[in-house]
């Protein structure tokens, strides 16, 4: 055998003899593979990329798919229905069906440059030259928003019209990137002129008015076609926030907004600046029109609530309300029955957690739809005590305290009590009962203002108050009857505030009530104010209002007697009963005490179902509207037969009522041959307990 040298080196190479092994290396091994070359930062860089792409492509598919599968693309390219919404009773009974106005479509041919300008300016400057999508316009809007500038929102016309009429109004990324697929694929089958038409004759103007010419029509009487540039650029500021803006309810904002039209305009060389500073105010000019009316107090109150509850804009809606059709049929029984002369009433009543149920909001609709529930700020006389005595409880006092009862004759401000009833001293649940006004102002001069006013905030007050007033104790300021009778049903709910509304809320979940929940009493101060409140029933001023069961109100008569109220809960209602004159001038011979309370009992006796409820019947949601504002059963009014005593029909059954020491009777006869039922306070515990 013969040995090689190993050579020197670092890396020294072996020699070998042919079919010979290495010298150095065992036979049984074999010779190390070649390192592998080190992968590059940018072919790393590249690979990642390339798979991200891949995956980003699949997510797209996948994405344009569901998009395709769930827009309403085949539904973007037929005509649109005029909008419509049918209000349903919560027995699913039509009570009232609002149509939007609309006219005939636009041609972007006949319109003046400086009308289809004005919304290009204003609404998408680049409309004519993007697909459907301003990349540029969103990247605007989107810096805007984050450096603290102006919001503003990216959507083109094309978008827009896919918004209002394909869509729901709710703000989600789903609905967003339908949008984009929608506003794509009106860009690939319709031309611009035509999607400019359909915007304009479908936009909403407020006002209930939807499409251009409607618009013009309303607010300035005259065709689209002949808008001077005032008008016109006053019409395009509407559509970014039509309700808000409506010359007719905010004349101001219309103005600003419409000047912001003619600087864009200005912007875009559609008019000079001298020419923009020539422009005035257009003058508006409402006239009647052929409109559907919706016939019904409730109704016009829940409608605009309605309107952005829809899911969609440009569809036939139909929604159920809270309200109640035998309730509601009951208010009107006993507001129609009552001897009002020339005075003007309203009824609301609620649950306690704000569903309305039954509004009377004047006597005769048709003869003035001036809701005065809703609407009318009037004085709340005494029921404004509540707020006084709650402000107490909270501040420590308890019903038994004392307060100095007799007439106050010194300073600028010197009510008096009704009857000229005084005392040295009298208990703080005595005060509420007899509606002392000495005793009130007393008490509110020891609580403070702030705390009185405070409390009324927490109950939902929205109405000015005058702070540092010692009159307001006595209910001076003006509020509506729907908000103080829902600040009684925080009361009957240990909950608040009690907002009232016309649709099912939406159940809150657990967190959301643990961190932003309502409020309660505490549990002495709500004891405490019930008990106050159900003496001022059972036997203070609000006796005639006396119940069969526990029952809790507070009367309340203003100043020289322009206004009577009457506010109270029981069996699960909340009722608030006012009547006035529209003149404000004063009563003959009505106070709270009296007729407010005598049909706040009758609707009670009424609403608590003495006969047996009806079956349920079978309606139909399409079907005619049923009045909800007049008698369904003809009744006859009281007549007189003795002093005191008074005979009428009710129901079909005939009802005799007398007085008794005081108290009420009301006896039912029934007309078939049945036992009469007596209705009203009996001879057993006392009424409330």
């Amino acid at each position: 055998m013969t040995w090689f040298r190993k050579s020197e080196g670092s890396d020294p190479a072996l020699a070998m003899t042919p079919g010979e092994p290495f010298a150095d290396v065992p036979p049984s091994s074999t010779p190390p593979a070649a390192p592998p070359v080190p992968e590059s930062r940018r072919r790393k860089w590249m690979r990642r990329i390339a798979r991200g792409f891949a995956v980003l492509c699949l997510i797209f598919i996948l994405l344009v798919g569901w998009l395709a599968l769930t827009a309403p693309l085949s539904k973007s390219l037929e005509p649109i229905a005029p909008p419509q919404i049918t209000l349903l009773a919560s027995d699913g009974t039509p009570i009232a069906r609002s149509g939007a106005i609309v006219d005939r479509p636009v041609k972007v041919r006949d319109l003046p440059d400086h009308v289809t300008g004005a919304f290009l300016a204003i609404e998408d400057r680049r409309f004519y030259s993007h697909w459907g999508i301003d990349l540029r316009s969103i990247a605007r809007a989107v810096w805007s928003n984050m450096t603290g500038g102006p919001t503003q929102g990216g959507s083109t016309i094309t978008q827009q019209l896919a918004k209002f009429t394909f869509l729901t109004p709710k703000r989600t990324l789903g609905r967003k990137a339908r949008e984009a697929l929608i506003a794509f694929w009106l860009e690939a089958w319709l031309t611009k002129d035509e999607i400019l038409e359909r915007y304009l004759s479908n936009a909403y103007f407020g006002d209930n008015t939807y499409g251009l010419r409607a618009a013009s029509l309303h607010y300035f009487y005259r065709q689209p076609e002949n808008l001077t540039p005032a008008q016109a650029a006053m019409l395009a500021g509407l559509v970014q926030a039509p309700s808000r803006l409506a010359p007719t309810r905010n004349p101001d904002l219309a103005e600003k907004r419409m000047k912001l039209v003619l600087n864009a305009m200005v912007a875009t060389g559609r008019m000079t600046e001298r020419e923009a500073r020539a422009i005035r105010t257009p003058r508006i000019d409402v006239r009647t029109r052929n409109t559907l009316p919706t016939g019904t107090y409730f109704a016009d109150w829940a409608l605009p609530e309605a309107r952005k509850l829809s899911d969609v804009g440009y569809s036939r809606q139909t929604i159920k309300t809270t309200l109640d059709a035998r309730l509601q049929a009951i208010a009107r029984r006993v507001t129609s029955r009552a001897e009002l002369g020339k005075a003007q009433v309203a009824l609301v009543a609620m649950r306690p957690n704000g569903e309305v149920v039954a509004m009377i909001g004047g006597k005769d609709y048709v003869a003035s739809p001036f809701n005065r529930a809703t609407q009318a700020r009037r004085q709340p006389g005494s029921t404004f005590k509540l707020f006084v005595y709650l402000a107490a409880l909270r501040a420590g006092w308890e019903p038994d305290d004392m307060i100095d009862n007799r007439a106050i004759e010194t300073g600028a401000y010197r009510p008096k009590n009704a009857g000229g009833a005084y005392s040295r001293q009298i208990s703080l649940e005595d005060a509420f009962a007899s509606s002392s006004n000495v005793a009130a102002v007393r008490l509110f001069g020891e609580v403070g203002s702030d705390k009185v006013i405070d409390m009324a905030r927490d109950l939902g007050v929205t109405a000015p108050l005058a702070e540092g007033d010692p009159s307001l104790a006595l209910g001076t300021s003006s509020m509506t009857l729907l908000e103080l009778t829902a600040a009684y049903a925080a009361v009957a709910a240990n909950s608040y505030p009690v907002e009232p509304h016309a649709f099912k809320a939406e159940e809150k979940g657990w967190l959301e009530n643990l961190v932003w929940g309502p409020s309660r009493f505490g549990s002495r101060v709500h004891k405490d104010m019930e008990r106050m409140l159900r003496a001022a029933v059972n036997r203070g001023t609000g006796r005639a209002a006396r119940l069969p069961q526990p029952n809790f109100g507070k009367t309340g008569t203003s100043q020289d007697n322009r206004d009577a109220l009457f506010v109270g809960y029981a069996g699960g209602l909340v009722v608030g009963i006012w009547i006035g004159n529209d003149d404000n001038s004063p009563l003959q011979g009505i106070t709270g005490g009296g007729l407010p309370a005598r049909m706040w009992r009758d609707f009670m006796v009424q609403a608590a179902g003495q006969k047996a409820s009806p079956r349920p019947r079978r309606v139909d949601p399409t079907g005619p509207v049923e009045p909800q504002d007049s008698p369904v059963i003809p009744d006859v009014d009281d007549i007189p037969i003795a002093d005191g005593t008074r005979i009428g029909i009710r129901d079909g059954d005939a009802v005799i009522s007398t007085e008794i020491n005081g108290s009420r009777i009301d006896l039912r006869v029934p007309i078939e041959d049945r036992q009469p039922e007596p209705i009203g306070p009996d001879t057993g515990a006392p009424p409330g307990n």
